[in-house]
């Protein structure tokens, strides 16, 4: 029974963490796409997406298996010691922004942004390379972040097949939704999800790294949800802190 818990527990933390991530990934990279295809042209775009794709697929290829060989230990401190890396700063920037000290991050301000300066750079005549370099950057980068999330949650929980199918589920209810509502991403709630993914990525690292220094947690696995109320629980205090702290210095300012 417990092991059951504890079991079913870690699915449900890969499960959100993996398609929050993801998501959040891929809005930011369909913002970019959608700003590159509506201003210089599909055909360069969509050429750019495509071969970013394929380099993200080799990366994948060639390095993703040799994580199978290293040493489980030494695997989960390497990848703990990543989650907490990348999960700090997701908590960061998103405990800044909900505190009022850092703007919210604003697709449609990203999209017009994106355009401005693409209809500045002027008409290309043949393939558009303007719009194959930045449809193709931005494809990968936010790739590159979806890949390494899923590689390294679904290695260390062996779940690797069921990360790539809940970050694969993610980008194409992403991709379906914002070619729908076409330029009106930013009614997604992305400052929340990143927290959500912030406080998943940081207990998921907490854990991990505890469990390649052999820490033995109480409660086995089931101990990764306490880490996730406790770090929830953190954040929030910590963003009512920032925003108290931030509203007596506006005041004072104005006085």
């Amino acid at each position: 029974m417990i092991a059951t818990l504890s079991a079913s527990s870690t699915t449900v933390v890969l499960v959100g963490a993996v398609f929050l991530a993801s998501a959040v990934e891929m809005v930011e990279a369909l913002t970019i796409v959608l700003a590159v295809g509506y201003v210089r042209g599909w055909k360069s775009a969509l050429e750019g997406v495509g071969l970013a794709l394929l380099a993200l697929a080799t990366l994948v290829g060639a390095f993703g298996p040799a994580l199978v060989h290293v040493p489980l230990s030494a695997l989960r401190i390497v990848v703990g010691s990543i989650l907490l890396i990348f999960g700090m700063q997701w908590l960061r920037k998103a405990m800044l922004r909900s505190s009022g000290r850092k703007a919210k991050h604003d697709e449609d301000a990203i999209y017009r942004a994106t355009v401005a300066e693409l209809e500045a750079l002027g008409e290309s005549a043949r393939r558009d390379q303007v719009a194959f370099v930045v449809a193709f950057k931005g494809v990968f980068l936010e790739g590159m972040e979806i890949v390494i999330t899923v590689l390294t949650l679904g290695t260390s929980a062996h779940r690797l097949a069921l990360a790539v199918i809940v970050s694969a589920i993610a980008v194409v209810v992403v991709g379906v939704v914002g070619l729908i509502v076409a330029k009106q991403l930013s009614n997604v709630p992305e400052n929340a999800m990143k927290m959500t993914v912030g406080v998943m990525l940081v207990s998921y690292g907490t854990f991990w790294t505890g469990e390649g220094l052999h820490v033995h947690w109480p409660g086995g696995d089931t101990a990764l949800l306490a880490l996730v109320v406790l770090y929830g629980l953190v954040a929030g205090v910590t963003v009512r802190v920032l925003r108290v702290a931030y509203d007596v210095a506006q005041d004072m300012a104005l006085e």
